[in-house]
């Protein structure tokens, strides 16, 4: 099952939502502020991240108030490691890059036609 973390107010998660349903894929969407993606799926979408050469850093949402507010950047640079990383982001829907692909094959973090296209096809 195609599983999608979404913001209602993300206009890239619309697009990617959008997307979705043009291609004509079935998939389950869930509120990533209310019910962010467990600490399983966060290591799941970390392994593939990991195969591209990527690391928990693409995790985060950069742009987000709330990684200003706790300052995250500040903590990644003074050695945040993975699994505190993890389990920062398993609490904190905001903190997660959106929206947030779980399928099957592989997840991807943001929309890019291409790795979304990759994924599904």
């Amino acid at each position: 099952m195609i599983r999608v973390y979404e913001y209602k107010n993300c206009s890239t998660c619309q697009k990617a939502l959008k997307y979705l349903k043009a291609q004509g894929h079935k998939f389950e969407t869930l509120p990533i502020v209310e019910k962010p993606p467990t600490l399983g799926e966060l290591k799941t979408m970390l392994k593939h991240i990991k195969a591209e050469g990527g690391t928990f850093r693409v995790l985060f949402n950069t742009s987000g108030q709330l990684y200003r507010e706790l300052k995250i950047a500040d903590k990644i640079q003074a050695g945040l490691d993975e699994a505190s990383a993890l389990a920062l982001l398993s609490q904190h829907g905001k903190l997660i890059k959106r929206p947030f692909l779980l399928t099957p094959n592989g997840g991807a973090v943001g929309f890019r036609v291409g790795v979304w296209d990759k994924l599904l096809g």
